[in-house]
Order: C-alpha cells, then structure tokens, then sequence
C-alpha cells in the first residue's frame, strides 16, 4: 500500500498520528539549565501546529568539560520544566522524543585561551590554532555513564523516546571521523573503534529506559566537504548502528566547514540531503527520519510516497509557521507562512539570544506577544507602503477587527522582497511576498495600487498612520555614477546586462546580483571598499559560507579595499593603495546600498496622534525588521 504523509505509523511499540515531525533545534533556558516557560510556550504551539513528532533540541548530560550550549537534563530538577514540555505536547496528541548529548567538543563556544576537549588533538573550531584536549577513556566512561542517567530522567519526564546526539561535527561525530579523531587507543583507528563511544551511549540509553521505548540516533554518514567523509564509510556506520538496535536512524549531511549542507540557507536546493537519505534507506531495515529544505508540501509528499524517507522533518518551517502539518492536511498551503531561509534564528542563537524567525514575530514569544483579542471596538488604520513591514501592519490590524487602507505607489505588492527575491537561487523570498498578498486579501484589506501618498492627497482621520514606504537605492557622489544600471532593476528583470560586467558594491544585493549574472556564463568583477565581500552584511556563517562557495564556483572575480573614483559606461576606475586602476566592462551595475524613504514623517507627525515610522522607512535593514516591527506597530495598539 502506497505510504502517505498523514499515515498512523509505529516506531518500536510507538504510535505516531503522521510522518511529519519536528526536527531538533537547540534552545535557551533557565539559568540552571531546564527548560523556560517561553520554550514550553513554544514547543506547544508546534504541537498544537499538528507535529506528530517533536524532537527536542540537544539536552546535554553534564556541564564537567564545557560550558552549557544550550538546555540541561543531567539532574532530578531538570524534570519538572521537561515534564511540562511533554504534557502540554500530548495534550495534541504529539510525541516527544528527548535529545540528549554528551557535548559539542571542538565545536564548543570558547575563548581564545582555552583549549575544548574533543576526540583528539586538533584545532578548535572556532580557534584553529587552539588545540582541543582529548579526553581520557575515564573521561569517556563518566560521560556515558551520564548519557545513561539523561536517559533515565527523560523516562521520569514522560519522554516518548530518545535521540542521541551523534552528528554534524558534534562531539560523538568528532570520535567518528577520521580529521579529529587521532588517537591510538581502543577509541580511535578502525571504524568500529572511532564508533565504541557512540555504541557505548545506546547500550547506557538501552540500560536505562523501558524496551518498549525507541532509541534513535542522528548521524551523519556523509560531510560533504572535500576530505571527509564519504557515503561509503556512513553505509558501515548504518549497519553498526542498526546492529547495535536502535529503533530508527535520523539521517543528516553536513559540518561546520560547510555548515550550509547541514542546516539550510536561502540558496539551497529543495531536499538536497535525499540522495544520501536513500542511500541509507535502501540499506537498512529501521525507519528513517531525514530533513534538509522539505518544506515544499510536494516534496515532503514525494519523499514518503517515493519510499526515500519514513518521516520527513521540518526544522525553521517549524518556527516561521508551526501550523504547516494543519494547512497542508486542510489544503491550505496558501496559508503557509514561508520559511525564506535567512537563518535569523540561528545567527540570534549564536548571539546569545533566544530564536527570532524574520516571518513570524511570535516565534519563542508565544503568549507575550499574542494579539489582543478584537473587542469590537472600530479602529481606522493608514498604512503607507505595500512592502514587506506595510502588508504585515495590516495583516496584523485586520487581525485585530481594524479598517485598513493600504497605498502602494507601484502597481504591485512586495516591495524590496521582489529584488530581494530575484536571483533564480532565492525564489523563497517571492513566496513570501504571495504569503503576505494573499493574507492581505483574505482579511480583506482595502489596497490602493498605484498611488503615491503626498501632501496633496493625504487625507482621512486615521487612529494610526504606518508610515512603511520602504527605502531606494543610494546614488553615492561619484563621476558618472548617473550611467550605472541599478541591481534592483536588473534583480526585478527591468534592466538587462552584458556579458563583461562591474558591479559596485559588495553587500548582499552585489554578490548576489554578481552570481545570478555570472551562473548565465556573465564575466563578473565585485568592486568594493571595504577589506572583503559581504564584510557588513550580518547574517549566519551558513549563509555566508554558502554565497562565498558561489562566488567562488561562478568564477566571480573580486576587487577588494577598492574606492570607485570614476564610472563610464565601458569602464570603471578606482583607487588601492596609492594605485589606480581601470577595469573595462560593458554594463555597471550599481549595489552600493538604499536610503529609507521618510520624507513624509514630519508632516504625518503634524496631522496625526499616533504615527509609526517601520521597516526600511527607518533606515534599510532585514526582512525580520520589517516584519517584526509592522506586527509591533500594531500589536501595541491600545
């Protein structure tokens, strides 16, 4: 019988409502290590969302050899808070497997004076020239004896299953691999060896939990970075893992070198892990759960129907919309807030914060941000923009049972999302922009294309103006800057180029623009002022490393620490180091940045009580200001 994507399904003696789950993502919590109210908040809603699955992020099992990265379950007092976790999951009918991990060895969040332990003497991640100490097997044999105990206090919490954290460069995946694992006793050399302390950490887990609850382990049986390992090796991991009974295998891709084939970007390929996910499927006789941009409805569909995975997994869909097992089992996939791959919820992890998600403001927030219920009372909302910050304001007011008028002064809806969105590798940001379409026309608000809003036809008592007319781009003073053509025209298909191209500026909007010309066989040259590409552009180590790969398989030629001192339309010149240089070219594209449109503000700050200037308005910034701060403007609304 043909596999579907809402099937009741077992693994083990564990009955599960759908294929569909939750893939792990650390999370924050209490100072001493449990879990927040704010993460409970946020793993119900998931639940509720229709998850019929949801995997914890990592919880590590002791604090002895590094600092906590993340949620604790090493103690009788982590249970309370996880408890709770579990109970409000299964009040929807969700399970809840627990993670749990003995560390992040060389991966770990250091300084640049201490050495993290790892498998064996090697660089720390973070600080190459910092060499990891390797643990001792006394150490090795305390951490899975505490591996063991985890296990035994995620059973007392209620847990559903467990996972064991054994992937992605991680401290197990570090004992695995051959480039960290340099040692000579009975944990390092042959396969089964680099295995033994991952296999030492399922017979503890299986010591200490029920045989009617699953074990499963996430691993990574390819890198994909030139060197590592290779799909040979992780079919033999496979085997020894299904040899040692665990009850399903969580197949990932990936490490820290190249984070992007891990977690997944704006550039990625959809399902770009299921060649190595069916690889292993096709040798095993235990379930396999794979993730790796499924979000497609379609695709997640294709990868149960097509026998490559048993359960398909949805990490940052997850959080931009935890109701997408709901929409898409209801045919409402329009309603689907679209995760656009910018990992804001990762570089905001990686900052020290909780998750934000750039299209969903009430990800980790979910009851302090919640909107006041509509009480009847009438309230007249302008919003001025039909970007990104001016659809989510009056999403956000039709919401809260407000009159809107929208004015846009283009004959569209989207605004710098539809440059944003223009490369062929980021079509992600265009579904967001029929995301916000769509949501605007189902509340019903009253759109008004076409039409620029001056102080000639500003008109109407409003109780709230948005002012979010977004930003256009800067024409910095520089000789012959007027013969450029602009990235946003050629990003929106409104200019052409030729084929020897120049484009100035190497923020976001330049490289990206420099690769979608030079992927149509263009020959592209970066020109920027500052020591390198992207050196302002704040946004993820994946991300970054995903663009800079591009850059470099296009063949994009860069021209860095470069201040442009005269433009023509066949040439550019500009100055390094007391040296001046020409470069010919056929086209000049310019990428040197916006300036926010507010030249309304004074005067609706004359005619109106209550004005909120938002988005790139401001000054240009992020897809997550934008949204955020058009949802707040609303939200805060008395």
């Amino acid at each position: 019988m043909a596999k579907s994507l809402f099937d009741k399904t077992y693994i083990g003696k564990m009955k599960l409502k759908n294929r569909i789950f939750m893939s792990p993502m650390g999370t924050t919590g209490e100072a001493d290590g449990a879990y927040c109210n704010e993460g409970i908040d946020y793993f119900e809603e998931r639940a509720k969302g229709g998850a019929g699955l949801i995997i914890t992020g990592a919880n590590v099992v002791s604090t002895k050899y590094e600092p906590r990265p993340c949620t604790e379950l090493s103690d009788f007092h982590h249970v309370e808070r996880l408890n709770m976790l579990i109970e409000r999951c299964h009040a929807y009918g969700a399970k809840v497997c627990v993670q749990l991990s003995p560390g992040l060895g060389r991966q770990q969040f250091t300084d640049p004076f201490t050495p993290p332990y790892s498998a064996g003497s090697v660089g720390a991640f973070w600080f190459p020239n910092l060499i990891c100490k390797p643990f001792s097997k006394e150490d090795i044999h305390y951490l899975v004896e505490k591996v063991g105990y985890s296990a035994s206090l995620a059973v007392n919490a209620g847990a559903d299953c467990v996972e064991l954290h054994a992937y992605g460069g991680y401290l197990l995946d570090q004992f695995h691999s051959v480039q960290w694992n340099n040692r000579t006793d009975e944990y390092g050399g042959s396969l089964e060896n680099r295995m033994r302390f991952t296999l030492e950490c399922i017979e503890a887990i299986k010591k200490n939990v029920p045989d009617t609850m699953p074990v499963l382990v996430k691993f990574t049986p390819h890198q994909r970075v030139e060197g590592f390992r290779t799909i040979d090796e992780g079919i033999e991991m496979a085997k020894i893992l299904e040899k040692a009974g665990v009850d399903a295998l969580h197949v990932d891709t990936g490490c820290y070198e190249e984070w992007f084939q891990a977690i997944t970007t704006v550039y990625s390929k959809e399902g770009y892990k299921l060649d190595i996910q069916k690889a292993i499927k096709d040798i095993v006789s235990v379930p396999v759960l794979g993730d790796g941009n499924l979000k497609d409805p379609e695709v997640a569909k294709k990868a149960v129907e097509d026998g490559i995975l048993d359960y398909v997994g949805l990490a940052h869909q997850m959080l931009a919309d935890p109701y997408w097992p709901k929409k898409v089992k209801a045919h409402h996939e329009e309603d689907i807030a679209p995760c656009v791959g910018c990992n804001e919820c990762l570089l905001a992890g990686f900052s020290g914060k909780h998750y934000y998600c750039a299209v969903n403001p009430l990800c980790y927030a979910e009851k302090a941000y919640a909107l006041p219920l509509p009480n009847g009372q009438k309230r007249n909302v302008l919003v001025i923009g039909g970007g990104p910050a001016g659809m989510m304001a009056a999403i956000t007011a039709k919401r809260r049972g407000f009159d809107v008028d929208l004015y846009e002064k283009e004959n569209k809806l989207g605004g710098t999302l539809w440059p944003a969105g223009g490369p062929d590798f980021k079509a992600d940001v265009l579904k967001l922009i029929k995301y916000l379409e769509t949501q605007c026309q189902k509340l019903g608000v009253n759109i008004h294309l076409n039409t620029a809003i001056t102080k000639d036809n500003l008109e109407g008592d409003y109780d709230k103006v948005i002012l979010a007319a977004g930003s256009t781009p800067a024409m910095p003073p520089i000789p012959g800057i007027d013969t450029t053509v602009l990235a946003s025209d050629y990003l929106t298909h409104q200019a052409t180029v030729g084929k020897k191209v120049v484009v100035i500026g190497a923020g976001l909007a330049g490289t990206e623009a420099a690769c979608d010309i030079a992927g149509k066989d263009g020959d592209v040259t970066l020109v920027e002022m500052c020591p390198d590409i992207l050196f302002t552009a704040n946004h993820c180590l994946n991300n970054d490393q995903h663009l800079r790969k591009m850059v470099k398989d296009r063949g994009v030629k860069v021209e860095a620490n470069a201040k442009v001192t005269n433009i023509t339309p066949t040439s550019v010149t500009f100055e390094r180091d007391g040296q001046t240089m020409t470069l010919e070219c056929d086209t000049v594209l310019n990428a040197v940045g916006f300036r926010p449109n507010n030249q309304l503000e004074d005067l609706l700050d004359e005619k109106y009580d209550e004005v909120a200037v938002i988005g790139d308005a401001v000054a240009p910034r992020k897809i997550l200001t934008a949204i955020h701060e058009g949802y707040h403007a609303i939200r805060v609304m008395e």
